[in-house]
């Protein structure tokens, strides 16, 4: 290659790479408004993104894996807690995390009721922010579970992080017995029952352990105060999954003023069948 040939080549790649980033930008701000939900932008998330930063709260933690990596991502974090649990965590972020306990403890901000309520907006505009699956291991909120399946289940411990949809999954066919799929589904709904919820004796999380649920879930129907319309331990589960303020477990990081700190959101985000096969799975857990 001769020197005007140089040239050539030279300027016809520099004009082609600008052609094509300049394609691609024009791409990227043309799907912008479809991949953030810009019309789900309300005045209480702008509101709720000033607070963000009035506290500086990405001193501490990230969103779509900027920020500082002192404490959990929070960019999905309304699809794994419910409205009702931050609301109370932010209030008191102490009756939640132990500092001897847990070694980091979120400071007390004193937020105000409008502040908490427009801050969850905001959160909850970015959880549904089509982030392209980004950080695709983000900080997470409580750690690391592990999950021991029971009978009929993957056999064999798993370490699973909390929250998360794809770490320790253990790949399922249609035809596979009906608990590992409730295993399947246990760790991989939307919000995440691993994200609160271990299977270890004595791990509580977010929410209690569900080991030896089954037992437990066979003496409370049987006791004279029960007042759930269920007979059998089936039927407790399933009503604990659909209506988790029916069934509050004591402690005061899991309820307040008689609501469960659990979504209730299981009955629109599960199917019938991904139900009967959760439910199916919490029952091997005796």
């Amino acid at each position: 290659m001769n020197n005007r040939q140089a040239r050539i080549f030279a300027w016809g790649s520099t004009i082609a790479a600008a052609v094509l980033f300049l394609g691609l930008t024009l791409d990227s701000h043309r799907q912008f408004p479809e991949l953030t939900n810009a019309e789900t932008i309300t005045p209480q998330v702008i509101h709720g993104k000033d607070v963000w930063h009035k506290y500086n709260c990405i001193n501490c933690h990230t969103l779509f894996g900027e920020g500082a990596y002192y404490a959990p991502d929070l960019t999905k974090i309304t699809q794994h807690r419910g409205e009702a649990y931050l609301q109370a965590y932010m209030r008191d972020p102490s009756a939640f995390y132990d500092e001897q306990t847990h070694r980091r403890l979120m400071p007390q901000q004193n937020l105000s009721e409008e502040e908490i309520t427009d801050l969850i907006q905001f959160l909850d505009w970015v959880a549904n922010v089509d982030n392209q699956d980004w950080p695709p291991r983000p900080i997470l909120v409580t750690g690391g579970f592990t999950a021991v399946a029971g009978s009929g289940g993957a056999g064999q411990a798993a370490e699973v992080q909390s929250g998360s949809t794809s770490v320790g999954v253990r790949p399922v066919d249609a035809d596979d017995d009906i608990r590992a799929l409730g295993e399947n589904v246990f760790r991989t709904a939307v919000p995440g029952c691993v994200a609160c919820h271990s299977l270890t004796p004595g791990a509580d999380g977010a929410g209690p352990s569900l080991a030896g649920v089954a037992t437990r879930a066979e003496l409370l129907v049987g006791e004279a105060d029960y007042s759930g319309q269920a007979s059998d331990i089936e039927g407790y589960l399933r009503e604990s999954i659909l209506e988790p303020s029916a069934h509050l477990s004591t402690g005061g990081m899991y309820s307040a003023n008689g609501v469960s700190f659990m979504p209730d959101t299981y009955g629109n985000s599960l199917s019938e069948e991904q139900i009967e096969q959760l439910v199916a799975f919490l029952a091997t857990l005796k």
